[in-house]
């Protein structure tokens, strides 16, 4: 399978980018332990081959009392929105996203865990303005709850988006992207579709892997789309070769 490179496009955080990274971490400190500011230098994968740079967008509320609806269909749904498609083009450092979520009240959290309604709450749409913000995992796996409630953002019942650019200096053959993630999730590379990982599951790293790729040299994006309801949430991504080994030749951008 070869990538086209129909979705190149420079992988550009606004000038601006570390300051603001930086004023989301002092305003909330409990990103710290979890997430820092990226740099404006390329970055590597990790010695274990993890993508760590990432573009996060606020989680999206959707509301779900438990993780066994997440069937293929209710992924594709849900995910495969066309968010990351036709002209989309790589979000900065700070852009909003204005959408139509389904509203949730704040998690019951009084006995020291999450109490769930009796009853399942009717379907409220409301308008939400999302940001997106610019982190680098001090983890190899991203940690998509302590975001949220770092961020104050959500807690459970939420999607969560992430995008990322990686630059190949030439042509590598016969790769598979590596996902783990907890919950559901749906991955792509240039806007096409390459893994799907369904049901309710716990992240395990090389949890799914996709089929054989090529990817071409240049750049490509690279996104992906978690769901989960009650429960902790995280991901990590890497590209293994066909003896399961690390892909380490291509850098990670930030411009």
């Amino acid at each position: 399978m070869i990538l086209a490179l129909a979705f190149v496009a420079a992988a550009s955080f606004s000038a601006d980018a570390k300051k603001k990274t930086v004023d989301l971490i002092e305003k909330y400190p409990a990103l710290a332990p979890y997430f820092s500011t990226p740099s404006s230098d390329a970055m590597q994968p990790d010695e274990l081959g993890f993508i760590r740079r990432w573009l996060l967008l606020e989680p999206i509320s959707k509301p779900n009392r438990g993780n066994t609806v997440f069937v293929d269909s209710y992924i594709r749904k849900n995910l495969d929105t066309g968010w990351n498609k036709g002209d989309f083009k790589l979000p900065k450092d700070g852009d909003k996203v204005t959408m139509e979520v389904e509203y949730q009240k704040p998690v019951d959290m009084s006995a020291g865990r999450p109490r769930m309604p009796f009853q399942e709450p009717e379907v409220e749409m409301v308008k939400a303005k999302l940001t997106w913000h610019a982190l680098d995992s001090k983890l190899f796996n991203v940690k998509l709850y302590r975001y949220a409630v770092g961020t104050e953002t959500g807690r459970y019942g939420i999607i969560c988006r992430a995008v990322t650019v990686i630059d190949v200096p030439e042509d590598i053959e016969n790769v598979r992207l590596a996902v783990g993630s907890n919950s559901a999730s749906m991955w792509w590379i240039d806007g096409e579709e390459v893994l799907i990982l369904s049901g309710d599951r716990r992240m395990v790293m090389d949890d799914a892997a996709s089929k054989r790729l090529t990817l071409k040299k240049g750049r490509h994006i690279l996104s992906g789309a978690v769901i989960n309801g009650p429960g902790m949430s995280d991901f990590c991504v890497r590209f293994i070769d066909e003896n399961g080994n690390p892909v380490m030749n291509y850098n990670i951008l930030n411009k």
